[in-house]
């Protein structure tokens, strides 16, 4: 009897022997190679190379080729389709209304995008609060500590985390060595929060406490201009901003206009509204931070990505399901 058909959407830098492993035995594995949209549209008809798959890894740099699965592309998927395994914590490239409708399931890879985005984050915060930032660009253009204005210690600071998820709780983690006082605020207590980690049923009410705030939420479009003008105006003055979740769920133009009017002491930032387009307005602040969405490039992460979808479809080709179901569809 044939073996059931799985794509391979977007790349695999990592993982080529786990593939063999974990599906060889299951599945014939075909990847996608569709230069255009159009041709990915024709391969998933009847007759096509893509035809009757029942599976799909996907990754994002599929988009480079196909674009985003939104509810065009997701409406042309074959019927036999029931699952789709997202390599990735965040998911906004995939309309998962039109999949539910369609009766495709998604799943994403928490947890092992933790600790490398984590660490992104940390660095953001300390160069943040420190200047170093500022500090490096000074030194190799030969200005040693001309325009540093007076840093921070981060044990002097209470760090509010909004979204306290995996990677929020990290990075708590991490901060909490500094020691740094650790609130949050989630739409509900996270039953494996630390003990010294504050809950604040009221989001406002932690931002007063707040003076850097890191921000964990996934871009749905419930959370676009999350933070926006009230919320940033509801920290101290002479905060912080950090982000690594995504650029849209902070109001660029508020954020802005609190640099600009000093209320904000500062900002560290690896995801953008736009990318990879970055705001120009946003390379003339010296106290900001800036990296090009680097929150999980490193190999331990990348590859741990890679596996857990992987293990996705494995075991929905074994068992029927896999085990993270993305929250909508839980």
């Amino acid at each position: 009897m044939a073996l059931p058909k799985v794509l391979i959407c977007g790349d695999i830098v990592w993982a080529h022997e786990d593939v063999k492993t974990l599906l060889g035995p299951l599945a014939e594995v075909i990847l996608m190679d569709s230069p255009s949209r159009e041709h990915f549209f024709q391969n998933v008809a009847e007759g096509g190379k893509y035809a009757n798959i029942v599976a799909i890894y996907r990754h994002n740099t599929s988009a480079d080729r196909i674009g985003i699965f939104d509810a065009e592309l997701v409406k042309v998927l074959p019927g036999t389709l029931k699952w789709i395994a997202h390599n990735g914590a965040g998911y906004d490239q995939i309309d998962i209304a039109a999949c539910k409708a369609r009766g495709i399931i998604v799943s994403n890879t928490p947890g092992a995008v933790d600790d490398a985005t984590a660490t992104t984050a940390l660095y953001l915060l300390v160069s943040a609060v420190r200047q170093y930032s500022i500090a490096e660009r000074n030194v190799r253009s030969g200005k040693w500590k001309q325009g540093l204005a007076p840093a921070h210690d981060p044990s002097a600071l209470t760090l509010g985390v909004l979204g306290l998820g995996g990677i929020g709780t990290r990075l708590a983690h991490l901060a909490h060595a500094f020691p740094m006082r650790v609130i949050y605020h989630s739409r509900n207590p996270n039953p494996d929060a630390p003990a010294w980690a504050e809950y604040f049923a009221d989001r406002e009410a932690m931002l007063r406490e707040t003076d850097v705030l890191s921000i964990h939420v996934p871009l749905k479009k419930e959370t676009e201009g999350l933070v926006g003008e009230k919320e940033i105006r509801a920290l101290k003055r002479g905060s912080v901003i950090v982000n690594t979740a995504r650029g849209k769920v902070i109001d660029e133009e508020a954020l802005i206009r609190a640099l600009k009017d000093g209320h904000l002491y500062g900002a560290g930032l690896d995801v953008y509204p736009n990318e990879p387009e970055v705001n120009p307005e946003l390379f003339t602040f010296s106290n900001v931070t800036l990296l090009p969405h680097m929150g999980t490039e490193t190999r331990e992460s990348q590859h741990k990505m890679e596996v857990r979808a992987l293990q996705n479809v494995q075991d929905y080709l074994t068992n029927g399901a896999g085990k993270d179901v993305v929250p909508e569809m839980k």
